[in-house]
């Protein structure tokens, strides 16, 4: 098949290392999620679009990612924000057209930059043509084959078949009039898909060699670990199916063994493609199951959420990053290192509040309870932004994180669309307050975003935010990522480090090529190591590296390699 993708990015074929150095791209790139209705909108109807990511790709060469990941922006109802799925080889219409995804395909390339798309794959939503087949051919039939039908229970099939629960609240069996019910691990607008069937298995085969041929570098695959059920009778009870299988892969309906045997197969496909065609498992799944999933029969690489959900605490964070390592290692992977997604609240506003904060009820009490230090908050998350993006491995960056967005806690209940606010009845606002479209520019009616307005109302504090407002302040959180990511290029080299033991407040290691990372998580300054200063995440104090910071220092060079 050709390859659109490298042909673009002009790397040519010079030899075997070159083209190795092609197919192992993302085992340290740095990867930029857009949320497209969120990002940039062209046409004024408040929603982010194609065309409007197309005309922010100047800003992200500038600011230094190697790949962009877009969330789905497939035709959708919005039931989950695009993550129930009409059409997987199709554009929804109000984000754009399929030639305008091939013009931002092109524009990326011809900035240096890759994409990898969001899969959905365990649940289709249920305006998917092959869902509405299934409820018009009725009970026993081979379209109802393709999803997870069973008969109620009682005399009329009149109760859902067990008691589970759905990960957005209420029941996760949903009925359909003919006594039979469908399962949604979600929402009841996203039916579960049964991947026992041949036909949804070549079915997204065909999907993945749809994208791929469109020069799509690689995909993440939401919830990889719920594929593969085992839905055998009797069904166990909604307290059995909590403990039964874990974590040795029996569970019924989470991380079975079997799954891998569908990514051997999206494996086959990926290697089909020059370079071969990469992935990212979202997989929350305990840290020795992750391996599986990023093996290079696999997957290839499986986000690792533990950063993102540990305390700001020196010996947390080192442990979890030699954990890690050590599991990619084993794996023959590399590590991701991820702080923010469009599903958690932004990690600059989490390390505003005091540690062990309830983030559902903070979020309940509008972000006044308790009371955030969001200047706290920014400067550890610029800290552990700079240290992530020293280790060895790939790290995401969620958009807005480079602006030093906070989560909008505030949002007006009419204005909440995530439907955790509504199956939980209104005790979940869920996650919109991370999708607040972002801020252009210091003034206009969406800060720059589009002409029309926003579809999630914005703060008054995203003015001082915008790009316009900090593009040309050399303080800015933005030309602190402009900065680090510019270094972090110039500095990559292996995938190796050497810790340096320090006082129990600070994180210190070396990397190949004599750079240092050493971050203040303690309360006084520290004094630095040896060497030329590279970056901080914030000023120095006479010299001191302060609590909260993180800095990068660089060894003269001594094999005649220019160290700036």
């Amino acid at each position: 098949m050709t390859d659109t993708g490298a042909e673009a990015l002009g790397t040519g074929r010079p030899g075997r290392d070159a083209e190795h150095a092609e197919a192992q791209w993302w085992r340290q790139a740095t990867v930029y999620q857009i949320y497209p209705r969120s990002f940039a909108d062209a046409n004024g109807d408040g929603i982010g679009d194609l065309p409007g990511i197309t005309s922010r790709v100047p800003y992200l060469r500038d600011l230094g990612v190697d790949a962009v990941w877009l969330s789905p922006f497939y035709p959708s109802a919005l039931a989950d924000g695009g993550y129930d799925v009409d059409d997987y080889r199709d554009v929804d219409p109000r984000i754009g057209t399929l030639e305008q995804f091939d013009e931002l395909v092109a524009a990326l390339h011809s900035a240096g930059i890759r994409i990898v798309v969001d899969i959905v794959p365990n649940h289709t939503s249920n305006r998917h043509v092959w869902f509405q087949e299934a409820l018009a051919a009725g009970p026993g039939s081979a379209a109802r084959e393709r999803y997870v039908f069973r008969r109620g229970r009682g005399p009329r099939g009149e109760e859902p078949p067990t008691d589970w629960t759905a990960a957005f609240g209420g029941p996760a069996w949903e009925p359909v009039g003919d006594g039979e019910w469908y399962l949604h691990l979600f929402a009841p607008e996203q039916p579960d898909l049964n991947w026992s069937n041949p036909e949804v298995r070549a079915d997204f085969l065909t999907t993945l060699r749809f994208w791929a041929d469109r020069g799509v570098d690689g995909f993440r695959v939401d919830v990889a670990h719920m594929l593969a059920k085992d839905l055998t009778e009797p069904l166990p009870s909604k307290d059995e199916l909590r403990t039964e299988g874990m974590p040795d892969g029996t569970h019924r309906l989470e991380d079975r063994d079997e799954v891998h045997e569908i990514y051997r197969e999206w494996r086959a496909v990926f290697n089909e493609y020059t370079p071969p065609r990469t992935a990212v498992a979202e997989a929350w799944v305990p840290a020795h199951r992750r391996s599986r999933y990023a093996s290079p029969d696999g997957l290839g690489q499986a986000f690792n959420f533990d950063l993102l959900q540990a305390p700001w605490d020196a010996a947390a964070f080192r442990g979890i990053i030699e954990e890690n390592l050590e599991l990619a290692d084993a794996s023959g992977a590399s590590s991701t290192w991820v702080f923010s997604n469009h599903d958690t609240v932004r990690h600059a506003t989490r390390y505003a509040l005091p540690a062990g904060t309830d983030l559902v009820a903070w979020l309940l009490s509008g972000g006044t309870d308790p009371r955030p230090d969001p200047e706290q908050g920014l400067r550890r998350a610029r800290a552990a932004t700079l240290l992530a993006l020293a280790l060895p491995g790939s790290t995401y960056l969620y958009q807005g994180e480079e602006l030093g967005l906070h989560e909008v806690a505030d949002l007006p209940e009419e204005s909440l669309q995530d439907p955790t606010w509504k199956r939980s009845l209104g005790t979940e606002r869920g996650r919109d307050g991370c999708r607040v479209p972002l801020p252009w520019t210091t003034s206009g009616p969406s800060y720059g975003f589009g002409p029309g307005g926003a579809h999630l109302p914005q703060p008054p504090h995203f003015a001082e935010h915008s790009v316009e407002a900090q593009q040309a302040d050399p303080a800015s959180t933005l030309a602190f990522y402009r900065r680090a990511l510019a270094e972090r290029r110039r500095l990559q080299t292996d995938e190796t480090l050497t810790w340096h033991d320090d006082k129990p407040d600070v994180v210190r290691f070396s990397r190949p090529g004599g750079w240092t990372c050493v971050t203040n998580f303690g309360s006084v300054p520290v004094p630095l190591p040896p060497g030329r200063l590279v970056v901080t995440s914030g000023p120095l104090e006479d010299g001191l590296l302060p609590p909260d910071t993180t800095a990068w220092l660089e060894l003269p060079a001594t094999d005649g390699r220019p160290t700036g």
